[in-house]
């Protein structure tokens, strides 16, 4: 593929497609774009997403920042690429599975990938997918979406929502654990205590339908998050289907 068919491509992505090669001016190559983009995700591994800078991968590589460049053409060319090695592959579809079962795989597959690395989903978004693993990501999703009768361009709306509810249960309960959770002995009585609190602060007559949810014991404990996530998972997947009888 020639430059003229790159363009406006970053140049990582590029050669992580293998349609461009690194530059060639200067010494003679030492690195790797794979070795580049896991020791980026090393470091958001073990430091955070704020520890990953161009001189601190080249630094855990032996290297310097500025052969990086020859790489990567920013730090924000880094970052995708390091999202897109922390993704990883699809999980294996089933012969007779259908678009539900399919989005189910696909959904779960995506939330393990992010709650293994959780800094990924504070990665800004800054284009569609365009690296070769979440290109074949995006690729699955709407292969399970395939014989639903719905339109391409609604396909590819409801992939994107469903993607999006991936990435905020992964940041929303991350945070919930890390600030809240984590503050009493257990997540029950963390719920428990904010169920008090909300007691305390409010009355029935002018928050009754909050009060009718704390009278149902609602928040008296904390629900294991791959339940919460099945629960909106399945209203998602209740949705299209409607959409699938209206367009029928």
């Amino acid at each position: 593929m020639d430059d003229e068919s790159t363009s406006g491509v970053p140049a990582g992505i590029a050669a992580a497609w293998g349609v461009r090669a690194p530059a060639t001016k200067g010494p003679k190559p030492g690195l790797t774009l794979d070795r580049i983009a896991a020791a980026g995700v090393a470091v958001a591994d073990a430091d955070g997403l704020a520890a990953v800078s161009m001189n601190r991968v080249a630094k855990e590589l032996g290297s310097s920042a500025m052969s990086l460049y020859r790489y990567v053409d920013s730090k924000q060319d880094l970052l995708t690429l390091m999202v897109d090695t922390a993704l990883g592959t699809i999980p294996t579809a089933a012969p007779d599975e259908d678009w539900r079962a399919g989005l189910v795989r696909w959904a779960r597959g995506f939330v393990d990938a992010a709650r293994a690395h959780p800094w990924t989903t504070r990665v800004a978004i800054t284009a569609p997918p365009l690296a070769p693993n979440s290109v074949a990501w995006f690729e699955d999703a709407l292969c399970c979406l395939r014989d639903t009768g719905l339109a391409e361009a609604e396909k590819a709306s409801l992939v994107m929502m469903l993607s999006g509810y991936v990435r905020n249960h992964v940041m929303l309960m991350g945070e919930v654990q890390a600030h809240f959770l984590e503050a009493a002995a257990t997540p029950h009585e963390a719920m428990r205590g904010y169920s008090d609190t909300l007691r305390r602060l409010t009355d029935a007559e002018r928050f009754p339908a909050l009060h009718a949810v704390l009278d149902a014991g609602v928040f008296d404990h904390a629900d294991p998050p791959d339940e919460e996530f099945a629960f909106g998972l399945q209203r998602i997947l209740d949705g299209i289907q409607a959409l699938m009888r209206a367009r029928a």
